[in-house]
């Protein structure tokens, strides 16, 4: 009930800070942002503004609030008020960052004003921000948060309770405290919850759990979501090669690596970045997407240019140009649904060389049996349309072909593009389409040619 009156309260302050933005009351508008709203809705308020406002919005927003409002930011608009800031503006907003937060952003700057950050940090500041620095930002190493709390296993639950004590805050997300040996080599787990109903004079290695596999600091970010997804984890030690304990990632940073994730699967789609910015400006949109459309363009010039193979037959019977885009829009479609279910799968780990035989046959059946129901539909309308029977049965045979052939593209495809470190879900459904149109023209002009020549 609480969070219901919270949330309804959030959307009653953005709306009057709507109204003032509108009516042009700054002083009311910079009351809201500074008084009323959390971090999050601050920078939910910026990526839903234009660019004007959002620039003014910016310039409201008070100092000590910058810095947790660019971690909620989107790379592309976090990456644009970086660029306002000098090194030391960057040194204040950064002061109470975590060193997995604090490389994410810095990750975005030029090498120069990074040495620059790093100069105004402290010794044992700089040396945890620069371990993370030092791994791809797209594994372990990359989501890692240095700042851990670790125990002895030879101590006891009560001189753990009393250190605990001696600190003002734990770290977010401390659902438990990382076991290690004198050489910082990782040992096992002690849950906080296991902890405070144990004996206090029990051992650390008593209580502490040893089944817990810690995470390689190399391990893409992709399967780190998937361990957490899967054993329920809140957060988990990452080690390097040798066992040794050098920090660990939380669940907060594997949320955001599912929605970036899923955000670019999407996106890439239609060639675009996940972190597009829906309110950039014109020109910077248009040179974004410009690309994308040369790459479409060249590949419905590979169909025309299919198309224009035939064209005495179609100039013969004039049909065959009526009833072309059915055949190429079904293998599309049936192709991208292959498509999608594979590279999702592939995300989750769920396909393997194990199982790609088995699914590869599913889909060649499914394709099949599909493409002879829509045929005899496809058949049928046509021959009653042009009353024709031969351009019915040309019909069904080419969706049949289009379509059994969009089932085996579709499940090929992105497990080829892989193999090739190429991005499935960018480059995937360009080919895709281009494939099952050409297939889809090939087979319906090439049969018409046959059987109407």
């Amino acid at each position: 009930m609480t969070d219901i009156l919270e949330k309804s309260q959030a959307r009653q302050r953005l709306r009057s800070l709507s109204e003032a933005l509108d009516s042009g009351a700054l002083k009311q508008v910079a009351r809201i942002l500074n008084g009323g709203l959390s971090p999050s809705d601050i920078a939910h308020l910026l990526e839903s503004s234009p660019p004007r406002q959002r620039a003014l919005l910016w310039n409201l927003v008070e100092k000590d609030l910058e810095g947790e409002v660019l971690q909620y930011l989107s790379d592309d608009i976090r990456g644009y008020f970086l660029s306002q800031l000098n090194a030391q503006e960057l040194a204040d907003i950064i002061e109470d960052f975590e060193s997995d937060d604090l490389a994410d952003l810095l990750q975005q700057l030029p090498d120069a004003v990074i040495q620059e950050v790093l100069d105004t940090m402290d010794e044992q500041d700089r040396q945890r921000v620069e371990e993370v620095l030092s791994y791809p930002e797209d594994t372990a190493g990359g989501l890692m948060n240095t700042d851990t709390i670790t125990v002895r296993p030879d101590i006891s639950i009560d001189v753990v309770l009393r250190y605990l004590r001696r600190h003002r805050t734990l770290p977010p997300m401390t659902d438990s405290l990382i076991v290690v040996s004198r050489r910082d080599e990782f040992i096992g787990m002690l849950p906080i919850t296991k902890m405070l109903v144990s004996n206090p004079a029990a051992t650390v290695r008593e209580v502490m759990d040893t089944n817990i596999e810690p995470i390689p600091v190399d391990l893409p970010d992709t399967k780190v979501a998937t361990l957490f997804e899967r054993y329920d984890l809140i957060s988990a030690p990452v080690v390097n090669h040798e066992g040794k304990l050098l920090g660990r990632i939380t669940i907060d940073d594997v949320v955001d690596v599912i929605r970036e994730d899923a955000d670019h699967s999407l996106m890439s789609m239609a060639g675009l970045d996940e972190d597009e910015d829906t309110f950039a400006p014109v020109w910077k949109t248009t040179r974004r997407r410009a690309v994308w459309l040369g790459i479409n363009l060249l590949t419905a010039f590979t169909a025309s240019a299919v198309i224009g193979l035939f064209e005495d037959t179609i100039a013969q019977v004039v049909a065959l140009a009526v009833l072309m885009p059915i055949v190429a829009s079904m293998g599309g479609i049936a192709g991208s649904q292959t498509l999608t279910l594979v590279i999702r799968g592939m995300a989750v780990g769920q396909i393997s060389g194990a199982n790609v035989g088995w699914l590869l046959n599913r889909e060649f059946l499914v394709g099949a049996l599909n493409g002879i129901f829509w045929a005899a539909v496809v058949a049928s309308a046509a021959a009653l349309w042009f009353q024709d029977l031969m351009i019915g049965a040309i019909i069904a045979a080419a969706l049949v072909i289009n379509l059994v052939a969009a089932a085996l593209v579709g499940t090929v495809l992105p497990l080829f593009l892989k193999s090739r470190n190429i991005d499935p879900a960018l480059a995937g459904s360009v080919i895709l389409t281009t494939v099952t149109d050409v297939v889809g023209f090939m087979a319906f002009l090439g049969l018409a040619t046959l059987f109407y020549s």
